[in-house]
């Protein structure tokens, strides 16, 4: 049944007590939902209800979570109703008519989360069955009996009470446990394809299996290897982070440590790659009080087992110089860049993505710092290794191109930087659409480049294009919100407009103070911005 015709079903069962539905109405849905929509358990959880006027909807609800399809609301129909077997019953009849490998299958499919499943999937999970038996099996058997619903071409989706009942059956089946590994082996295998920055494409590719990955990470752990534990956690943290959502990220990330630590122990290389990635989605949230603690245990940890000359290593000394340059400390930049630039170049050769990371990153303090020519030739070779490895369709080659442009405008070389930056934008809006905070990212800068180039329309509509983009994308209390709105503030302040000038600095220092700390030096900058302005705001000026 559809939601609004399931709840009136369950509400016609309570025509003397109306207030009882009224009184818990989000319950009502939720039981409603638990129950797939289904007539014959509504009925039966409706009449079981009707009969036990002090039972609150609630507990009926906590009731059917913990006995399931057992509850006894489900398991027995009433003399005077048209259906004469309860849900287990019911379903049982037609549980008698399927075959051994059709039982195995509905099992299977109980085991993927309870929502849409690609076909494809499920062909992954037996590749040593053949494709057309398997096609005979849902469409004659499943599909015919009416235990699976085709949902779209390829498409399949378990009743969440028939997926209840499979996995009730699963308990008894010989091949429970090789079909447990079977799908999470998939999963493992299609996490370890998700990258760190996902693309677009890659985003919609992903995000039908992501429900069933969610399954394994949560309910199907223990038949993950050890070897393979942290990747359904990483898979699902990288495909949210990658969408700027890093709140579920994070999640995913603090689950991942979790995890790693109450089965392999404190002092394991798992447990060091958790903290890690848990400090760099900390820092891409703002949080930045728990980032160095974080890269520090990690890289501890990867020291006490691998030693100092390892990949993980310099992975370490190079994000933790990434952190401490953003919070202005470059007395200890400088050396931790050159440390991980040293490790790469012996392990892994010149011609080398981590490589080539580095270089960006080398070149980024010395950019900072003013250095100009040093930091020039350094991003243009990291920008030849990446067109070279990867081609020029890559969101690296694209974080190359920006800030070379960026290093070139500081220099005053915009026609030199103008062609770079559009051709970075184009880049990343073909690869991750146009309403992502990397685009924001480059946006951004590309109206500074107009804003020095005195094409001031241009600059204006682009600043309030990036912070409109930021703000939907990573909300209204972010760091990267703070510095456009500090952007655009000095645009205002620019052009005489000193009241809108005033207002932004006050809502950029605000954003920075909570999230990175009142002698954080961007909040130090803005509040000398603000003062400095409000020096010289000159009375009744705009």
């Amino acid at each position: 049944m559809q939601p609004k015709a399931a709840l009136e079903l369950l509400k016609s069962f309570f025509k003397e007590t109306p207030q009882r539905i009224k009184q818990e109405l989000a319950v009502a849905n939720e039981l409603c939902e638990w129950l797939g929509y289904l007539p014959l358990g509504l009925e039966l959880v409706g009449r079981y209800l009707a009969r036990k006027q002090d039972l609150s909807l609630i507990e009926m609800l906590r009731r059917l979570e913990k006995k399931r399809l057992e509850q006894p609301a489900l398991v027995k129909a009433e003399a005077d109703m048209t259906a004469q077997q309860g849900v287990l019953a019911a379903f049982e009849l037609s549980w008698q008519e399927l075959e051994d490998g059709d039982k195995q299958l509905g099992c299977l499919l109980s085991l993927f989360a309870a929502a849409p499943i690609p076909w494809k999937l499920v062909e992954q999970c037996l590749p040593e069955e053949d494709e057309e038996e398997l096609e005979e099996i849902r469409d004659d058997k499943l599909l015919n009996l009416h235990l699976l619903q085709r949902k779209d071409e390829g498409v399949y989706q378990l009743h969440p009470l028939l997926r209840e009942f499979f996995q009730y059956k699963l308990t008894d089946l010989e091949q429970a446990e090789e079909l447990k590994r079977s799908l999470c082996r998939l999963m493992v295998a299609i996490a370890k394809k998700i990258p760190q920055y996902p693309t677009l494409e890659q985003i919609t590719d992903i995000t039908p299996a992501i429900p069933h990955l969610t399954e394994v990470a949560n309910n199907l752990i223990e038949y993950i290897s050890d070897d393979d534990l942290t990747l359904p956690f990483i898979g699902n943290a990288w495909f949210y982070s990658g969408q700027g959502l890093y709140e579920q990220a994070v999640t995913w990330c603090e689950q991942c440590l979790e995890v790693t630590k109450k089965r392999l122990g404190e002092e394991h290389l798992h447990v060091a790659t958790s903290l890690h990635n848990l400090g760099g989605l900390y820092f891409s949230q703002g949080r930045c009080n728990e980032v160095e603690s974080l890269y520090l245990q990690a890289l501890a940890i990867r020291r006490h087992l691998l030693g100092d000359e390892h990949h993980t290593v310099a992975q370490s000394l190079n994000d933790l110089g990434l952190f401490y340059s953003f919070q202005g400390r470059c007395n200890e930049v400088e050396s931790l860049y050159l440390q991980a630039l040293a490790i790469r170049r012996r392990l892994l050769g010149e011609e080398n993505l981590d490589v080539a990371q580095s270089l960006n990153n080398l070149a980024l303090f010395y950019y900072f710092k003013g250095r100009h020519n040093k930091a020039e030739p350094l991003y243009q070779q990291a920008l030849a290794l990446r067109q070279s490895l990867l081609g020029e369709e890559n969101l690296d080659v694209a974080q190359s191109l920006n800030n070379l442009a960026l290093c070139y405008k500081s220099q005053r070389k915009y026609s030199d930087a103008e062609p770079l930056y559009e051709k970075a934008l184009g880049l990343q809006q073909r690869l991750l659409g146009d309403e992502h905070h990397t685009v924001a990212t480059t946006i951004n800068n590309l109206a500074g480049l107009y804003e020095s180039q005195n094409k001031y329309s241009e600059a204006e509509s682009w600043y309030k294009k990036a912070l409109k983009i930021h703000q939907c994308r990573l909300g209204e209390e972010h760091p990267n919100v703070a510095l456009i709105l500090n952007n655009l503030a000095a645009f205002y302040n620019s052009q005489g407009k000193y009241s809108k000038a005033e207002d932004l600095l006050k809502q950029a220092l605000d954003i920075y103070e909570r999230c990175l700390g009142v002698n954080h030096p961007r909040t130090v900058t803005c509040r000398e911005d603000l003062v400095y302005l409000r020096d010289r705001l000159p009375p009744n000026q705009e």
